[in-house]
Formats: C-alpha cells, sequence, structure tokens
C-alpha cells in the first residue's frame, strides 16, 4: 500500500520508485532480520561507482535508515545541510582518540541508531580492511550487521548479524567466511578482507 488517508506517503512513494528502478535493472534485495534497530552495518565488497547508486536504491526500497560519519569540515554551507539530510553525521578527526566515542554518543542517544561503513575505504583494492566498525560495535554494544552486493546475480541485501566478542581476529574470519559467495563488479579490485598488519 502506497497510499495513506488518500494521500502519497513520500517514503512509501520513494520505496515504490526506488524497487521499481532496481527490477528494471536486474536487481533482487534480500533482507535478514538482525532482529534489533541498533547495529553497525558494513558494506562490501566496494569495487565500482554503482555500488553507491545500487546501495542507495536498495536502501530506500526497504526504508533503511542508516547514517554515515564524514570529516566535520564537509558539513559547513553550503552543503552541510544537504549532508546531515542525506544521514551524514560531523565528526571531529583531529583527535583520533576520541572519534569512537563520538560515534558512540550517537547510539546513545537514539533506540534506532544504524551506522553504515564501507570497511574497505576504496574501489581500487587493499590488503586489509579498516578495522574500526569492529571497536565501534564493541564500544557501542551493538551488533555487526553485513550488506552485500553480489553483481553476477544481481543480488543485494544484508544479514549475518553478530555480537563481536574482544578478538579483533574473530571478526574478520567470521566477516571473510560470509563474504565468501559475493563478487564485485569488478573482481579483481576485491580487497583482502584482513586487519592492518602492524
Amino acid at each position: 500500500m502506497y497510499f495513506r488517508r488518500g494521500r502519497p506517503h513520500l517514503s512509501e512513494m520513494i520505496a515504490a520508485i526506488s524497487k521499481g528502478v532496481l527490477k528494471c535493472f536486474g536487481w533482487t534485495v534480500h533482507v535478514e532480520d538482525p532482529g534489533t534497530a541498533r547495529y553497525v552495518l558494513i558494506v562490501a565488497p566496494h569495487t565500482s561507482n554503482w555500488d553507491f547508486v545500487v546501495g542507495i536504491l536498495a536502501a530506500k526500497a526497504i526504508r533503511l535508515d542508516a547514517h554515515w560519519i564524514g570529516k566535520h569540515t564537509l558539513f559547513r554551507p553550503p552543503f552541510g545541510s544537504l549532508f546531515r539530510a542525506l544521514g551524514g553525521i560531523p565528526v571531529d578527526r583531529g583527535n583520533s582518540g576520541d572519534l569512537i566515542p563520538q560515534v558512540v554518543r550517537h547510539f546513545e542517544r537514539s533506540p534506532d541508531f544504524k551506522l553504515g561503513l564501507a570497511p574497505e575505504g576504496t574501489r581500487s583494492g587493499t590488503d586489509h580492511w579498516k578495522s574500526g566498525f569492529h571497536y565501534i560495535a564493541r564500544a557501542a554494544s551493538v551488533p555487526i550487521v553485513m550488506g552485500w552486493l553480489d553483481y553476477p546475480s544481481k543480488r543485494i541485501g544484508m544479514g549475518g548479524a553478530f555480537m563481536p566478542d574482544d578478538d579483533l581476529q574473530h571478526t574478520f574470519d567470521r566477516v571473510r567466511e560470509f563474504y565468501a559467495p559475493f563478487q564485485g563488479r569488478y573482481a579483481d579490485r576485491a580487497s583482502t578482507i584482513r586487519p592492518r598488519s602492524g
């Protein structure tokens, strides 16, 4: 149902349009309920600019209200209001030791806060993933949920929710196993799923 009280409901209309666009291009969305309203959502593999487009359409299709973090200087006029409207949250990266507490405070303030991250950090492919998602989830006491794209089958989805323990390697082992079946648009650009050495 896309109408409420005889008038179009904007979020439902956007969801319907997004589903239609995905369907036109052959994409299907598959969502496994994480069982909680608060979580850190990681998204991979990230090998193409199209990942962002498909990801945004999928998020709108399922009405997923996830946030992302960016350097506070990005949120100055004239684009600051736009970035906030798109779910952006400014953080001060000048004090690296305070970054995680800044993010955790958002989880503490909202019962349904969701943070989206791309641990690869680049489309080019690297020999590691950034591990901030593990430490944020641990500090906020929320699960990690894994968003995925699979270009050969044109499927996109999320699932595999789990509560990380203190062992960073355990987290990466679990994440690596989950993402093994999925392939990005450019398979040769996939980053190695392991923490930065040293």
